[in-house]
C-alpha cells in the first residue's frame, strides 16, 4: 500500500515539475537563443553554452512553485486560525472578507472575496491579487500595532471601480498567532450617485443663472439707458417673459424628476387607453404645429390599453409630440402612431418627425439630464435640457422603455413600449371611460 502511495506521490511531483517547466518555456528559450548567440560570437565556448542551459533547465525544474514559497512559513499559523467555524463564519458575511497571517500570506477569504480578487489564492501573498499600494500599506503596518484602518483605494482596470477597505489585526487566543482581517466595501455605485448629484446641481444652477443674469441685466437697462424708451421698454419686456417662462418651466420640470424619483417604486395600476390619450395631446399640440408650419397626423383607432399613472403617460407623449414640432422641418408631417404589438411590450406609441436628424453618436446620450446635441438651439426652442429625462423615468416607472432611431438627415423616431392591458372589470371600464 505504501509503494503505491509513494509511486502515486512521485508521479505528482514529476507532473507538477515538468509543468512548471512548461509554464518557463518562453523565458527559457530566450535564456537559450541568447547563449547560442554568445556562442556563435565567440563569447563563450559550446560547452560553455551547454552547461548554462542545463543548470538553467534544472533549476526551473527543481525550483519550487510561488505558492508553496508563500505558504512554507505560513501553513502552520493556517491550521492555527483558520477553522471549521472560521470559514463558516466567513462564508455567511455579505462583504469581501481575507484572513492573513501577519506578513500578508493569505490563510482564508471567502466567495465575495473570490468573485472581486478572481486571483487570490489562499498560501499566496495577498499582493499576488490586490495591487493597491494603499491597501498594502495597511496590512504592513497592521501587525506593528497600527489599529484598526480604513483605507481608500480605486481600481483602474478593467474597469473604474472605488473600494473602502478596513484592516485590523487580531490574537488568535491569548497565546495564539496573530492574524490580519480585511474587508472591503465596493462604494461605486455612492460614488457614481454622488457624481451624478453634483453634475446636476451644478447644471441646474447653470440653467437657471443664464436666464436670471438676462432678466438682471434687462432689469438694469430699464431702470436706466432705456427708462423713458417706450419701444426699448415693450422690447426687453417680452424678452423678460420669455425668459422667465423658460426659469419656470426648467422649475416644473425638475420638481417633477423629483417627484417621479420618489414614486419610482410604485407602479402605477389605473387603466388608460393610450389612443385616445395621444389625440388628446395632438390635438392640445395643434396651435404650436400650425405655428412652426408642420402638420401632424394620428395613426390608429383601436384601443391600446395600459396599466398607468394617466398625467404622467400625458407627459411623456408631450414631451415626444412637442420635441417632433420643434425639430422637424417646416412643411413636414409629424406622424403619431399608436399600435399593438406581439410579445410583453404590446403597446406602442411612435412619434415620427422628417426634421434633420440627430448623428448617432449624439443618440445614446439623449435622455441624460441636461444633454443637448445643439445648446443653443435647444435653448432657442425653449427647452429646458429635461424633457427625454423625464421621458425615460416616467416609463421605468410603468416598466416600459424608450427606443430611438435617428441619424444625421433622416428624420428621427421615438418609440415607447409598454405592457398592453385587456379591460376586465366593470371598474377599470368605469375608468377608462372617464378618462377617455
Amino acid at each position: 500500500m505504501s509503494d503505491s502511495v509513494d509511486r502515486e506521490e512521485r508521479a505528482a511531483v514529476a507532473e507538477r515539475r515538468l509543468e512548471r517547466v512548461a509554464a518557463a518555456r518562453w523565458p527559457l528559450a530566450a535564456i537559450a537563443l541568447v547563449l547560442v548567440s554568445f556562442a556563435f560570437e565567440g563569447r563563450i565556448g559550446p560547452w560553455e553554452a551547454s552547461l548554462a542551459a542545463l543548470f538553467v533547465a534544472l533549476a526551473a525544474f527543481f525550483a519550487p512553485g510561488r505558492r508553496r514559497l508563500a505558504s512554507f512559513a505560513g501553513a502552520a499559523t493556517a491550521r492555527d486560525v483558520v477553522g471549521p467555524q472560521t470559514l463558516a463564519i466567513l462564508s455567511g458575511l455579505p462583504d469581501p472578507v481575507m484572513i492573513l497571517d501577519r506578513r500578508g500570506v493569505v490563510l482564508a477569504f471567502n466567495g465575495h472575496a473570490h468573485a472581486v480578487l478572481g486571483d487570490i489564492r489562499a498560501g499566496d501573498p495577498v499582493s499576488f491579487a490586490v495591487r493597491a499600494p494603499e491597501l498594502l500599506d495597511a496590512v504592513r503596518a497592521a501587525p506593528l500595532g497600527a489599529g484598526p484602518q480604513t483605507v481608500l483605494y480605486t481600481e483602474r482596470v478593467p474597469v473604474e471601480r472605488w473600494r473602502e477597505a478596513h484592516v485590523a489585526s487580531a490574537r488568535v487566543g491569548p497565546d495564539g498567532p496573530l492574524a490580519i482581517i480585511v474587508a472591503l466595501r465596493d462604494l461605486t455605485e455612492q460614488r457614481r450617485s454622488e457624481r451624478m448629484r453634483a453634475d446636476f446641481v451644478a447644471n441646474a444652477s447653470h440653467e437657471l443663472r443664464t436666464p436670471l443674469a438676462s432678466l438682471l441685466g434687462f432689469i438694469e437697462t430699464l431702470q436706466g439707458p432705456a427708462k423713458n424708451d417706450v419701444d426699448a421698454r415693450e422690447r426687453f419686456l417680452a424678452i423678460m417673459r420669455t425668459q422667465a417662462n423658460r426659469m419656470s418651466r426648467l422649475i416644473d420640470d425638475l420638481l417633477s424628476l423629483s417627484r417621479i424619483e420618489l414614486k419610482a417604486h410604485v407602479r402605477p395600476s389605473a387603466l388608460v387607453d393610450l389612443s385616445s390619450l395621444a389625440r388628446g395631446v395632438v390635438d392640445a399640440l395643434q396651435p404650436l404645429a400650425a405655428e412652426r408650419g408642420v402638420e401632424m397626423e394620428v395613426i390608429g383607432d383601436e384601443p391600446i390599453l395600459v396599466r398607468g399613472d394617466r398625467d404622467e403617460l400625458i407627459r411623456v407623449a408631450e414631451n415626444l409630440i412637442e420635441n417632433a414640432i420643434k425639430y422637424g422641418q417646416s412643411g413636414k408631417k409629424v406622424e403619431v402612431t399608436v399600435r399593438g404589438a406581439p410579445g410583453r411590450e404590446g403597446a406602442l406609441l411612435v412619434v415620427r418627425d422628417h426634421g434633420p436628424g440627430i448623428a448617432s453618436e449624439h443618440v445614446p446620450r439623449l435622455t441624460e439630464r441636461f444633454y443637448r446635441v445643439d445648446t443653443s438651439d435647444s435653448r432657442d426652442k425653449g427647452g429646458t435640457g429635461l424633457g427625454l429625462a423625464l421621458v425615460k423615468h416616467i416609463l421605468q416607472r410603468h416598466g416600459g422603455r424608450l427606443l430611438i432611431e435617428s441619424a444625421a438627415g433622416e428624420g428621427a423616431t421615438f418609440t415607447v413600449a409598454l405592457e398592453r392591458e385587456e379591460a376586465g372589470s366593470e371598474a377599470d371600464e368605469v375608468v377608462l371611460k372617464q378618462a377617455g
